[in-house]
């Protein structure tokens, strides 16, 4: 029989709250957690604003040596894994080196290390880096330097597509329990809060520039504006399900299907987009998950809020589920966009609404733009089949799509 992937740990850091538990009362309260930049000054540019990390103390998730080494994306991803692995009850150390892995999506990689680098050769007395810079900023370096602290010493690798990315981690560690790793870990966090990184996501004129934190990014909604910059994300415990029910663990569900596709030209092309693929993508993951269209309690869409992003995934969404849509629930605009983080956190969300037999009220849109009518989840239900389909596009045309199983609440647990 194939080998069959299910989630037995999940570890948050986000501006949602560190933990599990406060991303869920994030969640189901639907407070804000967008506001002034801290990491940087952020006068002069005109986006100011974006989701951070609240209290996040480094210090309390790694030593010293760890932490001068790497950037505090990285900082993010050893908190979250902690997390993960104690959620599960597993060791930090790996028994069996071989049958534990890393695979972890990345965007940008250590913005702020670099900036601080690139900042001293140009203008510091030394005019050099320090040695640290050049594994520091490398898209690998969470993967990296959590493989070599915990001894993982299986098959690791780095999904590099962006906010897609999010989703093709969980993937990539299913396949992985299926070709035999009894335990991965996956997921993925993000910090693109730097001038440089700010500079960058502003060159592609999808940030949103109102100078109102509650205000600046709404999905969906007639005023949408483009999306905040955040930090953070989720980390998952992937684990052969024959492995997790002889040790006991909890099970807070099966990763079902998958797909991914590519547009095959840049997404920052004016037009609204041709949703084809993205559609595909998921028509793809609910095929390989084995299950219909009409069985899906909740999506979780990617909400880019950038109006003819919005639309076009509206009707992807539309030409999947056709007059049969299921509700669809979104809190990005809580956070803000945390790129492949955002991602990894929205599969968080599905996980625990199952494992609290609650699919949460949508954090809006209030005032739905034309396009994108959809089936808003306007206050909390009960799920039936336990079936979610998470959606995730990736800047340059990358389509993600992942259909996740809830395991019952009596076998789910609460957090």
């Amino acid at each position: 029989m194939t080998a069959r992937a299910v989630v037995t740990g999940i570890g948050v850091v986000a501006p949602s709250g560190v933990g599990a538990d406060a991303h869920w009362r994030t969640v189901l309260s639907g407070t804000r957690h967008t506001g002034p930049i801290t990491l940087f000054d952020p006068a002069g540019y005109p986006t100011r604003f974006g989701g951070e990390v609240p209290g996040f103390e480094a210090a309390a998730y790694a030593d010293n040596r760890r932490l001068v080494q790497t950037d505090r994306w990285t900082h993010l991803g050893f908190a979250a894994t902690q997390l993960a692995l104690a959620d599960a009850g597993l060791p930090e150390r790996a028994p069996d080196p071989y049958g534990y892995a890393v695979t972890l999506a990345s965007s940008s990689g250590g913005n702020l290390f670099g900036q601080r680098e690139l900042q001293r050769l140009w203008g510091g007395p030394t005019r050099a880096v320090g040695a640290y810079q050049s594994i520091a900023w490398f898209y690998a370096a969470s993967v990296g330097q959590l493989s070599i602290h915990h001894q993982f010493k299986g098959p690791c690798g780095v999904l590099v597509a962006e906010t897609a990315g999010g989703l093709d981690s969980l993937a990539h560690a299913a396949r992985a329990v299926r070709r035999g790793t009894p335990v991965v870990i996956a997921g993925a966090t993000e910090c693109p809060l730097s001038p440089y990184a700010l500079a960058c996501q502003l060159a592609s004129g999808l940030l949103s520039e109102v100078a109102d934190p509650e205000r600046a990014y709404r999905p969906f909604d007639v005023a949408a504006s483009g999306y905040l910059p955040a930090e953070g994300g989720a980390v998952f415990v992937v684990e052969e399900l024959g492995h997790a029910v002889a040790r006991g663990a909890r099970i807070y569900g099966e990763v079902r299907g998958w797909a991914a596709t590519h547009d095959g030209a840049h997404t920052t092309v004016d037009a609204d987009g041709d949703p084809v693929q993205y559609a595909r993508a998921m028509r793809l993951a609910l095929d390989r998950a084995g299950v219909g269209a009409d069985l899906v309690d909740v999506v979780l869409p990617d909400a880019l809020g950038v109006p003819r992003y919005d639309r076009s995934e509206a009707t992807a969404l539309r030409a999947v589920f056709g007059d049969r849509l299921p509700p669809v629930t979104t809190h990005k605009s809580l956070t803000g966009r945390a790129h492949q983080g955002g991602a990894a956190l929205d599969v968080a969300t599905a996980l625990l609404a199952f494992a609290h037999d609650t699919l949460p009220a949508s954090a809006g849109p209030d005032d739905v733009a034309p396009g994108c009518e959809l089936d808003f989840l306007r206050e909390q239900r009960q799920p039936v089949n336990r079936l979610s389909l998470v959606c995730a596009r990736g800047f340059d045309g990358f389509n993600s799509a992942l259909v996740l199983l809830g395991a019952a609440p009596s076998s789910g647990g609460e957090q």
